[in-house]
């Protein structure tokens, strides 16, 4: 997305009536909520979810009827917002170490966020030669393609024993959540972005025993609109650019389609933009 349109959309955001009050300026706190006859926005493009496909496999139920999808700007509301959420929630400080397991969509926004937040040593985890470059340019300074070397040993090597600080793991395996836990120091947090079709074990080893006073924390996608307008703040300054992730556009028409390349990781795709 042009840099000019995402300045728009903030402007169009602050200038709504719930961020009006009166004597104060546009984007100050809100007083007067935007009426529910007044719709704020025309929706002109959605992009697929990794939890959509989860939901039309049926392993989530979802009442008949509902819409699943996510909303222009496309990715604010999804991936940017749950991936900066494992930075947050993982509380990456200026200076850590943080290790990222998987750099799909979330992963690679995971990755984004513990840089904007301070992260000094990144460390992405994948397979994948487009999405391991796209995890260069979003920050990673070490990529590990996993089918090469063990994680785990090269994160050990790359931080001379100590562990990373924060491990985030963003795709919702048994393997990768037990890795992010084995590469933790002591008194490090597991961020878990993954959506698990099963369940989860934690073995005692990598957990110390409980005696490694480590934190392990999970985060849906945050949102509202001052979670949006703060995300869409960071595309239109420039400091994230987020276009790369969207590999693949098909007409609403064509949906089907677009599930079955999304839900089966084909051509190299990252996100899926639906349009009318």
């Amino acid at each position: 997305m042009p840099l000019n349109t995402a300045r728009r959309s903030v402007v169009a955001l602050r200038s709504l009536p719930s961020y009006r009050r009166a004597g104060a300026s546009p984007g100050q706190s809100p007083c007067t909520r935007l009426p529910l006859t007044a719709p704020p926005a025309s929706i002109t493009t959605t992009t697929i979810c990794g939890t959509d496909v989860h939901i039309l496999k049926g392993e989530y139920p979802v009442a008949r009827g509902l819409t699943i999808g996510h909303e222009q700007v496309p990715m604010c509301p999804d991936i940017m917002s749950t991936g900066f959420a494992g930075a947050e929630s993982g509380r990456v400080k200026i200076g850590d170490t943080v290790a990222v397991f998987a750099q799909g969509p979330i992963g690679l926004c995971a990755t984004a966020g513990a840089r904007l937040m301070g992260a000094t040593m990144i460390i992405g985890v994948d397979a994948v030669a487009g999405r391991m470059e796209i995890a260069r340019r979003m920050g990673a300074d070490h990529v590990l393609d996993f089918t090469r070397v063990d994680p785990v040993d090269e994160i050990m090597r790359l931080t001379d024993g100590r562990g990373v600080d924060v491990a985030i793991e963003a795709l919702g395996r048994q393997e990768t959540s037990e890795a992010a836990l084995r590469v933790l120091r002591p008194g490090g947090t597991l961020s878990s972005l993954g959506i698990y079709s099963g369940d989860l074990k934690i073995p005692l080893g990598p957990f110390l025993a409980v005696l490694g006073d480590h934190t392990i924390v999970t985060t849906p996608c945050p949102g509202g609109k001052e979670r949006m307008r703060r995300l869409m703040e960071v595309i239109a300054s420039g400091r994230l650019d987020t276009r790369p992730l969207l590999t693949h556009r098909f007409r609403l028409d064509d949906i089907e389609a677009a599930y079955d390349l999304f839900a089966n990781q084909r051509d190299g795709v990252l996100k899926v933009a639906i349009t009318p």
